[in-house]
């Protein structure tokens, strides 16, 4: 059986993405025949626009329009848009004048706000869907010019490099944005074009060098196919050294757990997502699942507990959330987040995670961290590090905490790039550096040779030295 499969982040695919679908209003029947509101249908025909997302909708009686807008132009994300569909998204008419896009999936809301007019970008012959390379670079630099939230933070002058446009050809054009992609180091930005083969993904590169950095010989990781196998052959050693073959892992292989010994419990979360089998049962599947895990660990006994969250490649905050749930001893303040708005951000919100359960464990809690860590996996591990009764042991995590913001190029192709930026109860922020172990001697490699030849996991090993002590 296969235990652990890799799923590289695909903006367009993954958590961290905002899903629209209709709420519907009831009117009340005692209302005159002047007094009647029009249906929600109605009253939600016009354009909407999202400033801090780029997003306007058109809602009309026949299709509906989501569009993507930037400094260079418009173009159109989903000329079919139907809200309820589109991930489970919930859209509430505050007003005539706003509106109010949920998820169960996401930790925030969006408000659009009404356009008294049609986006001048935006109006049909203003569109731009076409694959000239020109234009299609002008929408590229300008996505991110108007809305990339760490051009400061990564010490980079994103102004020089417009003028690139000009030598820009059909031939070129995504060698020139790999370029500018690798530039950024970032493991939530990427251009994805499927009809062409092409898929950048910009923290890769620093991704594979962390991850190879104890690595040697037959071992170095040359493409994630090699991460896999390695992925593989760690958790198959940890399942059959460390767990001695006794151990659960539910149906879809997302989280593993066991016991190391009669103290000592072990949960390894693999993943924030693909709990359920689709968006609107993806919670409570997860919550099923966490109940049936948070029972085990209850009536085990145990009063240590390793957590891994090595192999996490992130998916949704509000899952991740639910997990944090399971080990909080009371209510707290944990993070907060903004938004890039313009030359600023949007307001900053504090957001607190309570108990969830019947059982949340509060002993001693080893969390075990990578360079794989990433994304949602990394807002598990914002809230967890300052809870008194958790040490962290591995490595810093990615350094990609954002929802990843997606616009789609006038040729088709996705972009998803870093808006947002998450800073923890002090207001630290760990966007690039990423969350580590405080202490040096808790700093354990992921991966090594060493650990491969002698058929060991040193973070599990450390973790066993502290919860002995």
């Amino acid at each position: 059986m296969m235990l652990y499969a890799i799923q590289k982040e695909i903006p367009f695919t993954m958590i961290k993405k905002w899903y629209l679908c209709l709420l519907v209003l009831f009117i009340s029947s005692c209302q005159s025949d002047d007094d009647i509101s029009p249906p929600i249908e109605d009253a939600m025909n016009g354009f909407w626009l999202s400033a801090e997302k780029g997003y306007i909708f058109e809602f009309t009686d026949g299709k509906d329009v989501f569009y993507n807008i930037n400094a260079a132009g418009c173009s159109i994300r989903d000329d079919d848009f139907v809200p309820e569909d589109f991930f489970g998204l919930k859209l509430d008419l505050a007003n005539k004048n706003e509106l109010i896009a949920s998820t169960d999936l996401s930790d925030s809301e969006v408000v659009f706000t009404r356009l008294l007019d049609q986006n001048p970008n935006c109006l049909p012959d203003q569109i731009s869907a076409t694959a000239d390379p020109k234009v299609n670079f002008d929408h590229f630099w300008n996505i991110f010019n108007d809305y990339y939230a760490f051009f400061e933070a990564r010490n980079i002058d994103w102004s020089q490099y417009e003028s690139l446009r000009d030598q820009v050809t059909a031939d070129n054009l995504y060698d020139i944005i790999e370029e500018l992609a690798f530039l950024l180091e970032d493991g939530h930005v990427s251009i994805i074009d499927e009809e062409n083969g092409v898929q950048i993904e910009s923290g890769d590169p620093t991704l594979l060098e962390r991850l190879n950095a104890n690595l040697s010989g037959d071992l170095v990781i040359t493409n994630f196919n090699d991460l896999f196998d390695l992925g593989n052959e760690k958790l198959i050693t940890i399942v059959t050294d460390y767990l001695g073959g006794d151990f659960e892992i539910d149906e879809k292989e997302n989280i593993i757990w066991g016991l190391i010994n009669d103290d000592i419990g072990y949960i390894n979360i693999i993943t924030m997502e693909g709990y359920g089998t689709n968006f609107n049962d993806e919670l409570p599947a997860l919550n099923a699942l966490l109940d049936r895990v948070m029972n085990d660990v209850s009536t085990s006994g145990i009063s240590k507990l390793v957590l891994d969250m090595r192999f996490n490649d992130g998916g949704y905050d509000t899952a991740a959330l639910n997990m944090v749930s399971r080990f909080m001893d009371q209510e707290r303040m944990l993070y907060s987040k903004k938004a890039r708005l313009g030359d600023s951000f949007t307001e900053n919100k504090s957001f607190s995670v309570g108990p969830r359960g019947d059982f949340q464990f509060t002993g001693d809690i080893i969390l075990l961290t990578s360079p794989f860590t990433i994304s949602a996996a990394e807002l598990f591990t914002l809230c967890m590090k300052d809870l008194s009764y958790v040490t962290i042991v591995g490595e810093n995590t990615a350094g990609a905490f954002s929802t990843i913001l997606t616009h789609v190029l006038p040729n088709g192709s996705e972009v998803g790039l870093s808006n947002e930026i998450y800073s923890d109860a002090q207001g630290e922020v760990f966007e690039i550096v990423g969350i580590g172990p405080e202490n040096q001697e808790n700093r354990v490699p992921f991966l090594s040779t060493l650990d491969f030849q002698e058929e060991k996991d040193s973070g599990i090993e450390r973790a066993l030295e502290l919860l002995n002590n």
